[in-house]
């Protein structure tokens, strides 16, 4: 079933689910929703699948054409989304029919933003996945962002019986100061004199910052005399905090495979999703937490979201 038509595509709109996982060891990114947080709401509040496809939205957003009637929602950075010329909420869904016009002209708060439409966005699945890798021309809409006139389709399914909405209790905010919170290593031996500057000073996000990695600027960290600067590289996972010569820190994120420089830290999956939605010039600060902390937060963040599962799908409370 068709869902819209672009007539805008924004700077970096591209078609993203959870991503690929299994081709890791064949040098494929598993690519996926940047910020999984704010994906796996956006289908919750439309009926969705939790695996199926949304429009990740960066910076500045779409003009979408509505070709059917369908539920919508946006979740994330707040776009200053319209529609039909009328202001529409995000962290919602909304009842939306054929010929409406959704605009999202630029991101006021955060940087990344999902849309989620009834069914799911319907593009053919590539390695198990049917998330974008533009780099790799991969997956999502023949590889790559969104384009004038691109046609979009949905799977057919019933709309909602009731709208729903996130309570406020739940939507996060997405501050210019950030804390991240990082467990060192897995190379912290090679910073031994240099951990204490690194999880006590403060970066900031410089405009080379995407889905492959965001470099910060502040304080540089060196490794310790007679400690390589570089090793065999090896499989990295989104979070780990690379330290190249200059001993500024590259935060790694769902668009990398493999590393050959040491890292100091990894942050902690829970707040994966303030990395990707700061924007250029915010500032960063890293917390040392333990192992057994991490485990906490990230056993937190899945009891927070089954309990939010449960609120969106109880029928009974709608838009209460």
């Amino acid at each position: 079933m068709e869902a819209f038509i672009v007539q805008k595509p924004g700077f970096f709109t591209s078609v993203q689910d959870r991503g690929r996982f299994d081709y890791l060891d064949r040098g494929v990114p598993r690519s996926g929703a940047a910020d999984p947080f704010a994906y796996g709401i956006a289908n919750l509040l439309v009926g969705n699948a939790p695996d199926a496809a949304v429009l990740e939205i960066t910076m500045l957003g779409p003009v979408l054409e509505m070709l059917s009637d369908a539920d919508i929602a946006l979740t994330g950075a707040d776009m200053g989304m319209t529609l039909n010329g009328e202001p529409a909420p995000g962290w919602q869904s909304l009842r939306v029919k054929r010929g409406d016009l959704i605009r999202m002209p630029r991101a006021k708060g955060g940087c990344r933003a999902y849309l989620a439409v009834t069914g799911g966005i319907d593009v053919p699945v590539v390695m198990g996945s049917r998330s974008t890798c533009s780099r790799a021309k991969l997956g999502g809409y023949d590889g790559r962002i969104l384009k004038e006139k691109d046609l979009l389709r949905r799977a057919e399914v019933s709309l909602l019986s009731n709208p729903r909405r996130l309570p406020e209790k739940w939507i996060p905010g997405y501050p210019k100061e950030i804390s991240l919170r990082a467990i060192p290593g897995p190379q912290d031996d090679a910073f031994r004199q240099g951990l204490d500057t690194f999880f006590s000073a403060e970066y900031e996000v410089t405009l080379q910052a995407d889905r492959m990695g965001y470099r910060l600027k502040g304080p540089a960290v060196h490794h310790d005399e007679g400690m390589p600067e570089s090793i065999i590289s090896e499989a990295i996972t989104p979070g780990n905090v690379q330290l190249p010569a200059d001993g500024q820190p590259i935060i790694l994120l769902v668009e990398q495979t493999t590393g050959g420089y040491t890292k100091i830290a990894t942050v902690v999956s829970t707040d994966i999703p303030r990395v990707v939605q700061a924007v250029p010039r915010a500032r960063i600060r890293f917390e040392r937490v333990t192992l057994e902390e991490a485990h906490r937060l990230c056993r937190q963040q899945a009891q927070t979201m089954r309990e939010i599962e449960a609120y969106l799908k109880s029928d009974t409370r709608g838009m209460t």
